[in-house]
């Protein structure tokens, strides 16, 4: 969490660009081009979107699947860009190391965006994180190499951007120091909105299709945090997140329910002190604050009316409806190979539940077969030193959690 350089004009890798972070972000640039330049921009499968943010942002490079890359490149030609495309996880790490990039905007969703946040990370570039599942499966890895080159992690998470604000500067600037008694630093609180079926039934939520599930009261999200926020995963995913960024062991962060999203998280002091980061849920907040960080720029949205809170309120999780909160804790708790396991499985299972192969319920079962599973308990306390091993047990708990998927386990 070192403090970025700075720097006149912010030259910017957009991965995930087509998304809605990528959106966001680039609302962003969008009011303030006289402070970033857009490098690089990725979308795997969204060409014809992404072709238009080339026309306009004009980026030096683009990266799409492989399988995309020929019809990329053939509409690049026909527009006379001049883009140069690359293609996969080489392009996206590519992208992410460019010395003409000084700022990575990790917003790949998912184990897809773990390499290159990776590759950014060693190059010492200026990260702004929404790839929580780069903390989850490889936490150790990134936080390390970010600290041997100097590369700064910004949260861009609501979440955790709201606990780094409220943090004092010595701990922004270094994880460590969040250790330091005279900063009195007690616990962290993640708010959590409940998603849709917090005022419904477990009954409600085995019952619900795919369109139901995605439906989300606050934020407008992709389909994969859409299910993560009905089944609370995305919070179980950003406390293991929130312990890698924060230096801290789970214990040491709650999480508690807050409907109106309107608080998105606090810092708990020794002397009883609760600072939280207050703001209407538009993701355009956080992405401002750490892309102009430690300035302020403005979102162009209108600011919180704080006459029109009337209430704001605050639930326990209730762990039986939400029973990914209690397997997010006990894999934060085995370590590394366990967190690898719950984010792989998770993944697999709303991949299967969007397509209407098990039920929203099954979701947390698939997910605790798999932590259960005598072939995947033998590695949870490896150390994982390596790259090449977190991808090849990503890709046992995978195969595994499809066995489940395949000979409906339910």
């Amino acid at each position: 969490m070192n403090e970025p350089k700075s720097s006149c004009v912010q030259r910017l890798a957009v991965l995930g660009a087509t998304g809605s972070i990528g959106d966001s972000t680039l609302q962003l640039v969008r009011l303030h081009r006289e402070r970033y330049r857009v490098v690089a921009l990725s979308g795997f499968h969204q060409v014809d979107k992404l072709l238009s943010l080339c026309q306009e942002f004009l980026p030096d490079f683009v990266c799409v699947s492989d399988e995309k890359v020929a019809e990329c490149r053939q509409k690049i030609d026909e527009l006379g860009l001049g883009i140069q495309v690359l293609s996969g996880d080489d392009g996206l790490a590519k992208m992410a190391t460019l010395p003409t990039v000084d700022t990575v905007v990790a917003a790949i969703v998912g184990a897809a965006g773990l390499s290159s946040t990776l590759a950014a990370a060693h190059a010492g570039k200026r990260i702004l994180l929404a790839n929580k599942e780069s903390l989850v499966m490889a936490g150790h890895l990134v936080m390390a190499a970010a600290k041997a080159s100097g590369a700064s992690i910004l949260p861009i998470d609501s979440e955790h951007n709201a606990i780094f604000q409220c943090l004092p500067k010595p701990v922004q600037t270094d994880n460590q120091a969040i250790h330091d008694s005279s900063h009195g630093i007690k616990q962290l609180w993640l708010t959590a909105s409940g998603g849709g079926f917090l005022h419904k039934s477990i009954e409600q939520m085995r019952s619900a299709s795919p369109a139901d599930a995605i439906k989300h009261p606050n934020w407008s999200m992709g389909k994969k945090i859409s299910i993560d926020s009905a089944t609370m995963m995305n919070k179980g995913l950003e406390l293991i997140e929130a312990c890698h960024l924060f230096d801290l062991p789970e214990e040491h962060i709650g999480i508690v329910i807050h409907p109106d999203s309107v608080v998105h998280s606090l810092v708990e002091y020794v002397d009883g002190s609760l600072l939280a980061q207050l703001g209407s849920p538009d993701m355009k907040t956080p992405i401002a604050h750490a892309l102009a960080y430690p300035e302020r720029i403005s979102t162009g949205e209108r600011s919180l009316d704080l006459y029109a809170l009337s209430n704001l309120s605050f639930l326990e999780p209730d762990l039986e409806k939400f029973p990914a909160l209690t397997l997010a804790r006990v894999a934060a708790q085995r370590g590394t190979g366990a967190c690898i396991t719950l984010n792989a499985a998770n993944e697999v299972a709303v991949s299967a539940f969007l397509a209407e192969q098990i039920r929203l319920t099954d979701i947390a079962a698939v997910v605790q077969y798999c932590l259960e599973h005598p072939s995947l308990i033998a590695h949870f306390d490896d150390d994982f030193a390596q790259l090449s091993d977190i991808l090849a047990m990503d890709q046992k708990v995978r195969s595994v959690a499809m066995s489940w998927v395949d000979e409906g386990l339910a």
